[in-house]
């Protein structure tokens, strides 16, 4: 039985418009993109704003590189629903000026950037979402595609260079990816679903391969490290160190928290129905930021356990 609490948090940062892929930086400040702007941010230790790239579309995930650049996951943009107050917002379909999903990489001295991706084999990557670094400088990344109407994509896992020279895609179909990590040890992918709120882990046996299980055992590829209940939904995610990964959650808003041998053990409430990621601080790391994205809020708590270090990420 999962363990249900109330998670005691500060405000860091309001009046966002819709963060997502919070950085905790060495200097204490965050990193993070506004989608609904589409913008990379800095949110500096005293809670104030400062812009470092107006990318346009929608930047989603984001994470540091081996060269210090901060590489994004560009969705390509959303049209929006705002509450009838206008203080709040949330993504429900493909913007109506959208052209293309991309990766982008980010100089974060002066704001410049450069696109790395746009396809892969010819198939135009359609929502990046959410991107993390593997130990030899390469990433994965989740696309979970766009929706509109009447219709929706059926979203992918890639693995791509950090120089823009290689890419591949090492799931497809997996239907609505959205956060992704790696286990402590490197060996297994995580990545959350968000539709029926579900967690998956997948092997890595090489350079954008991983090992599968065959249908009808997964769906997808992958072993499923939940069992999911009630009104809930997936978005990005942050691992511990013990390995325990920890899922920002929608709807019924809160942080998941997920063993990979004995599946959801905690689930911390928060006030928010659009919880859309977190991360550990880079001071000691027992103390988490996490994006309230239906209010536009940075909010900060102190966490029970140490977070894991990420690669290439200064402290």
């Amino acid at each position: 039985m999962a363990k249900i609490s109330n998670l005691k948090t500060t405000l860091v940062a309001d009046q966002l418009q819709f963060p997502e892929g919070p950085i905790s930086m060495g200097d204490g400040s965050v990193i993070l993109v506004e989608i609904a702007s589409g913008s990379l941010t800095k949110v500096t230790i005293d809670g104030k704003k400062e812009i470092i790239a107006q990318l346009e579309g929608g930047p989603n995930g984001a994470a540091i590189g081996p060269d210090g650049y901060c590489y994004v996951c560009n969705n390509g943009g959303f049209e929006w629903e705002v509450s009838d107050d206008g203080r709040c917002q949330r993504p429900v379909l493909q913007a109506n000026n959208y052209k293309t999903g991309r990766v982008e990489k980010v100089n974060l001295e002066t704001g410049s950037f450069e696109t790395l991706y746009t396809e892969c084999n010819g198939i135009p990557l359609k929502g990046p979402n959410d991107i993390v670094f593997d130990r030899e400088g390469n990433f994965w990344f989740t696309d979970l595609g766009k929706v509109r109407e009447r219709t929706m994509d059926r979203g992918s896992i890639y693995w791509a260079k950090a120089d823009g020279s290689k890419i591949i895609e090492a799931i497809h179909p997996i239907m609505t990816p959205n956060g992704i990590g790696l286990s402590p040890d490197g060996k297994f992918l995580y990545v959350a679903e968000t539709e029926g709120g579900k967690l998956y882990s997948f092997e890595i046996i090489g350079d954008g391969v991983v090992k599968k299980i065959d249908f009808p055992f997964s769906p997808n590829g992958g072993k499923l490290l939940n069992q999911g209940g009630g009104l809930s939904r997936f978005d990005s995610l942050a691992v511990e160190k013990n390995g325990y990964v920890c899922v920002g959650t929608l709807i019924n808003g809160g942080i998941s928290v997920i063993s990979p041998l004995n599946g959801l053990i905690e689930f911390h409430k928060i006030n928010d129905p659009y919880i859309t990621n977190i991360c550990f601080g880079a001071e000691g790391r027992k103390e988490v930021f996490i994006t309230a994205s239906y209010k536009g809020q940075l909010l900060k708590a102190e966490w029970e356990r140490e977070g894991l270090s990420l690669n290439f990420l200064k402290k």
